[in-house]
């Protein structure tokens, strides 16, 4: 008999459901998150076992890592992919890990991407990064304010990371107002010392494959981009096509249309939030420092926005960073900009 398993997983218990081919539920357990006793429970049906859904939240990575070491076939289902009919009148923690255990008896069932553990690893520690600098924006921002409203006049954000508690004295200030600057730089300056800390890890610790060194050739991507890139791509054999990676990265508009009118958006946040900063990133830099970047921003600004022309500009860069991985060819600047 083949048995299919279902596990809905939550902060702290689980739900592990196994059902038949007639989607008959043969056992259903909530049980602490403790894989051995997770491992106990499935085991009598080892042998059995099509395999075990497990829901893709924001903690899967013990569970999935330790049922895989224990031999079992594991997938991490894609929970916005799956839709469950909306009608239900009753749903329950049960219902949905035995809906997982149905869509995989089906063949249906949408599945995440699983990176293995030591890359993962430092694609966290690169969105740690990210985290950091963005804290740090936060940061420079609050006082290029404070001197605005004091002084009439900003501050750049590179005079802010250059300033001391010596050269806030020389500004003139109340000193209230220089304490709360003060507190601001002595922020700004430990942030520095983690995020080169950080960047110093991944630089010495990951090593970009040789089709990912060719992202240096893109305008706006250095080493720490490239790393980014690849750590959150991962394999990029798991996209069909350019359509889908640019999707990915959420470069492609979510508009609804019906008879040549908008209807309303889809889900906007449906991607890989650390790779558009990424490309975004990377459009920043390229407008700046390539002309046909620059070129090809200014006409889209001029029709639109800022906003909108980065976004543009950013989704030029990710289709054609999926054309360097998948050709293993350096960057073409007629080809993305012609």
């Amino acid at each position: 008999m083949k048995k299919f398993c279902g596990i809905d997983l939550h902060s702290n218990n689980s739900v592990v459901v196994i059902t038949d081919e007639a989607d008959r539920i043969l056992l259903s357990r909530r049980c602490p998150n403790d894989l051995a006793k997770i491992v106990l429970l499935l085991e009598p049906h080892r042998t059995e076992l099509e395999g075990v859904v497990v829901e893709s939240t924001y903690n899967w990575y013990w569970l999935v890592d330790g049922l895989k070491d224990a031999g079992f076939d594991v997938k991490l289902a894609n929970t916005v992919a799956m839709k469950r009919y909306d009608a239900l009148k009753h749903s329950d923690d049960q219902d949905d890990a035995a809906f997982l255990a149905h869509l995989l008896r089906l063949g249906i069932l949408p599945t995440g991407y699983v990176h293995p553990p030591q890359e993962r690893a430092l694609r966290d520690l690169a969105r740690k990064r990210i985290q950091l600098v963005r804290s740090r924006t936060q940061h420079v921002l609050a006082v290029e304010n404070i001197m605005a409203r004091q002084q009439g006049s900003r501050l750049s954000s590179a005079a802010v990371k250059r300033l001391s508690s010596t050269t806030i004295d020389n500004l003139g200030l109340p000193d209230d107002v220089a304490l709360a600057i003060s507190a601001n730089v002595a922020v700004i300056e430990t942030l520095n010392i983690q995020i080169d800390c950080l960047e110093q890890r991944l630089l010495g610790g990951v090593r970009l494959r040789p089709e990912y060194a060719l992202l240096k050739s893109m305008p706006g991507v250095g080493e720490v981009l490239a790393t980014v890139i690849m750590l959150e791509t991962g394999s990029i054999e798991r996209f069909a096509d350019v359509g889908k990676f640019a999707s990915y990265a959420r470069c492609v508009n979510s508009a609804h249309y019906s008879n040549g009118k908008k209807k309303g958006e889809g889900n906007t946040k449906n991607g890989n939030a650390y790779l558009v900063w990424a490309f975004v990133e990377a459009a920043n830099f390229a407008r700046r420092f390539n002309e046909e970047a620059k070129r090809f921003f200014d006409k889209k600004k001029a029709k639109t926005n800022n906003v909108v022309a980065t976004k543009a500009l950013a989704h030029k860069l990710a289709r054609a960073s999926y054309h360097i991985l998948k050709e293993k060819q350096p960057f073409d600047v007629s080809r993305c900009f012609a």
